[in-house]
């Protein structure tokens, strides 16, 4: 666990119990880093989105939480954090009865046992390309740069 916040829950409840999220987190220290919503589209891509920049994306849920993933732990590391930095994590996903599951492995895998406050949100279709099944925005807490950068 990070010295920056404390997973909270509620008296009685035991915070062992098999959930992918933790009910309530609070900060001790660090700053707030909030992050745009990121897809497995590159983060940086044309604007008014251009559909063949989405062609190489794999359809899988997995491997499309996976590249989100990836994607906010780029953002994190230019801010001197990592995905152990998220504690708060909002997932808009196409179809959650078909692509829950794939998505909780890769969240799973790559979360291990931090366990961020989390909502999921199903939706019609994301913004940025049809093909595309998982948005995920954060709320991070990551060290004060002290460097005067």
């Amino acid at each position: 666990m990070s010295d920056l916040f404390e997973y909270v829950h509620t008296e009685g409840n035991d915070p062992a119990f098999n959930m992918p999220y933790t009910p309530g987190i609070t900060v001790t220290g660090g700053q707030i880093m909030y992050l745009a919503g990121v897809t497995a589209a590159p983060v940086y891509h044309s604007h008014p989105h251009v559909a063949s920049e989405f062609d190489d994306i794999p359809l899988d849920p997995e491997e499309q939480t996976e590249m989100c993933l990836n994607n906010l732990r780029d953002v994190l590391e230019a801010a001197g954090g990592d995905l152990g930095s998220i504690v708060e994590v909002t997932r808009y996903m196409v179809d959650q009865a078909k692509n829950q599951d794939g998505v909780n492995r890769a969240m799973g895998r790559a979360f291990g046992d931090h366990r961020p406050a989390s909502t999921s949100v199903e939706v019609v279709r994301l913004a940025t390309d049809p093909r595309l099944i998982l948005e995920l925005k954060a709320v991070a807490v990551v060290p004060v740069d002290e460097s005067g950068a």
